[in-house]
């Protein structure tokens, strides 16, 4: 029995890339479209946030206006979004992309019964551009989604496979955490998230699963409720 009735899942950029670091890594998208089509077939009703960071994050463009950084790395999103969709239908999956701005010869635009009616009719929506303003980031606007349409947990899926209180791929002595608090990942400081999207989780009492997608059936087991990763509530 599912655990969840919906959930949203993040994908980071940088994971999507894969170990290429660049671009989009085929063989990942097909391990994330296996494991959709699976929850999918098992009846969760999933909504995707995907990061642009495998083509261009906003803190790139240091000497550019921050505005205008934030809008082409809500571009890069689309991109992921659009190759994602794609696999997804050649997979039967029903899918659907929504954009937060507007680019509707690509895909439609973002409205939240819309969205929600796709759940209900048994589709994957893709939700594009972040929140669609500058300054927040893709998991503020995965965690807005949550909150919109009602998910029962947010998926985190990263390039580490827990929280960690330092970075565990530069402190071998790094402690992980298999569950941890809302405010304890805020007043540590701890960087997988911004504050913005823990908060929004946490008022709106939206647990969160981080793990790694690289780990064999990550995201089955995470819409499943399985013990993966770390549990933030």
């Amino acid at each position: 029995m599912n655990k969840y009735k919906r959930v949203i899942l993040k994908i980071s950029g940088e994971a999507l890339a894969g170990p290429e670091k660049f671009g989009i890594h085929m063989p990942t998208v097909a391990a994330v479209v296996k494991q959709l089509a699976a929850i999918h077939a098992g009846g969760v009703q999933a909504g995707v946030v995907l990061g642009g960071g495998n083509f261009w994050r906003g803190r790139q463009g240091t000497d550019m206006n921050r505005t205008t950084a934030d809008h082409m790395g809500m571009l890069a999103t689309v991109i992921n979004s659009l190759a994602l969709a794609d696999a997804l239908e050649k997979a039967g999956v029903p899918t659907r992309v929504q954009t937060a701005i507007a680019i509707n010869d690509v895909a439609e635009p973002y409205i939240v019964k819309r969205a929600i009616r796709h759940f209900e009719k048994g589709r994957i929506v893709i939700f594009s551009c972040g929140t669609g303003n500058p300054f927040f980031s893709t998991d503020t606007g995965a965690a807005l989604r949550a909150a919109e349409t009602g998910a029962d947990a947010l998926l985190m899926a990263k390039n580490i496979d827990a929280v960690y209180d330092s970075d565990p791929r530069k402190n071998p002595d790094a402690k992980r955490f298999e569950t941890i608090s809302y405010m304890d990942v805020i007043n540590r400081g701890l960087a997988l998230m911004d504050a913005t999207s823990i908060t929004m989780c946490m008022e709106n009492k939206i647990p969160i699963i981080t793990f790694g997608l690289a780990e064999k059936d990550g995201i089955v087991k995470a819409a499943h409720g399985d013990k993966i990763g770390t549990l933030i509530c």
